[in-house]
């Protein structure tokens, strides 16, 4: 009997045993439902992956500060822009391609496009308006042509590493662009500046400027020069040249520096300005919002999209440093601090 007792307990204490460690084995290994949630979880592709541009076929675009014009060939060629204007600082033909000698290509691609034109010696902060009479009835009210106006990388050159200077030209430099721009926008037309991201051009404050002038930031997105193709960043100096004359092909490459664009509006015609965010249009540490929920079935700004909002080149030389001391509040936008990179506009 003692015996059987025995044999009794013994076997209780293997089948608590057994089931101990069961217990902590689940507890170590996760059921396969568990597996294939982690790696759904790991391997799931991030979302919005489309590269947003932010014009249409049909748009009327104006481009400010084209430098090479690279990036004009591309919405020709690639993106089938049939009604765009691409101007450039530099005062004629020769002196572009004194400039950037690889031009001459991006010049004969915008030629063979009807529709594209090339315009010279156009200064951002002082072109003349692209406009039309409005109706019979207002009057003879000027109203502007261009639904979309791109500022790629605006900056006003020059060599100077003080950066508070630097900062205060560009701010300049963007508040007289916005305000030139506005006169030729369109009724709902959009403003792009893009700029590339960290310091210094954080420190422009690009938003303020847009609001000091009268717009209002509908969105921002992440930059993507691979949308381009054949487009190439323009240094504001020109391409680098080696000792015997040559064009350095090793220089630092723009296009290859993260950068953000910038989408404005006319203040009252924000439409979802200032509603709550989409998850994928943030402020200054916006994720990408790239975009096929955003755009509709293709990658390109539908003209009158309004859905997404944001809650909130090279150009000219610099002024006389004594117009502002550093620090000092310029024209209502407190300068904190102070630089960048492409061309402009038109008399």
């Amino acid at each position: 009997m003692a015996k059987g007792r025995g044999r009794l307990v013994q076997a209780q204490k293997a089948a608590r045993s057994q089931k101990q460690q069961q217990q902590q084995s689940k507890r170590q290994k996760p059921n396969s439902a568990d597996v294939v949630a982690r790696k759904k979880k790991v391997a799931q592709p991030k979302a919005h992956t489309t590269p947003t541009v932010p014009v249409s076929p049909s748009d009327a675009i104006l481009l400010v500060g084209e430098g090479d014009l690279s990036f004009a060939a591309s919405l020709a060629s690639h993106h089938k822009c049939t009604n765009l204007t691409a101007t450039v600082l530099e005062k004629d033909e020769a002196t572009l391609l004194e400039k950037y000698p690889h031009a001459a290509a991006n010049i004969s691609t915008l030629a063979a496009h009807p529709g594209c034109t090339v315009l010279y010696d156009i200064d951002a902060r002082k072109m003349a308006p692209f406009t039309r009479t409005a109706n019979r009835g207002s009057g003879g009210e000027k109203i502007g042509t261009m639904d979309r106006i791109l500022f790629n990388f605006p900056h006003v050159g020059g060599k100077s590493t003080d950066v508070n200077r630097q900062v205060r030209y560009n701010q300049e430099l963007l508040v007289d662009f916005f305000r030139r721009a506005l006169l030729s926008l369109a009724p709902r037309g959009k403003i792009v500046v893009t700029l590339f991201e960290g310091e210094p051009y954080t420190l422009w404050n690009i938003r303020d400027l847009g609001r000091h002038a009268g717009l209002a930031v509908e969105r921002s997105f992440v930059f993507r020069a691979e949308a381009y193709p054949g487009y190439r960043h323009a240094r504001t100096l020109g391409v680098v040249k080696t000792k015997d004359g040559k064009v350095s092909e090793s220089g630092w490459r723009g296009e290859e520096r993260k950068a953000r664009s910038y989408v404005f509006v006319r203040k009252g015609e924000e439409g979802g300005v200032g509603k709550k965010r989409r998850r994928d249009d943030d402020s200054e540490s916006d994720s990408e919002s790239d975009s096929q929920g955003e755009t509709g079935n293709d990658s390109h700004y539908d003209r009158g999209d309004d859905s997404a909002h944001d809650d909130g080149g090279s150009q000219t030389g610099g002024e006389d440093d004594s117009k502002k001391d550093q620090g000092e509040t310029w024209d209502g936008i407190q300068d904190d601090n102070s630089q960048g990179d492409d061309n402009s506009s038109q008399d």
